[in-house]
């Protein structure tokens, strides 16, 4: 079993940035895919952002977030981080942690473990 806790929302004027933190409890952080997904109010979860597990740690973002966003792994720390910059107020949503094994996927349905969210609101 695998425990997400993730940080760091908040209220954000827009074409501000913010740094969303998951921790996660596991010994074994490095071999599993991290992802980001959001959902806004009225909307279904989306995807936002993957990396892989491995070395060369690949990355997956949605197109609306690609050039804004940055996903990262510390796998010493158990930890994996979505910077956030350029933000809008469509970015304005409840945003998850979520882990899973083998590939990367942009299925919410495929993770097998999440955290409880963290709200990320941009507004002026």
């Amino acid at each position: 079993q695998v425990q997400l806790v993730e940080s760091g929302g908040g209220l954000v004027q827009p074409g501000g940035s913010l740094r969303l933190s998951c921790a996660a409890s596991t010994r074994t952080f490095r071999s599993y895919v991290m992802a980001w997904f959001r959902q806004a109010p009225g909307k279904e979860r989306e995807f936002v952002a993957a990396v892989n597990w491995g070395a060369l740690s690949t990355t997956d973002y949605a197109d609306s977030v690609k050039g804004r966003f940055t996903i990262s792994r510390d796998n010493g720390k158990s930890t994996v981080y979505l910077q956030m910059t350029s933000l809008k107020p469509e970015d304005t949503a409840v945003y998850y942690c979520a882990a899973r094994n083998y590939f990367m996927s942009r299925t919410m349905n495929d993770y097998d473990y999440w955290g409880q969210g963290t709200q990320v609101t941009v507004s002026s």
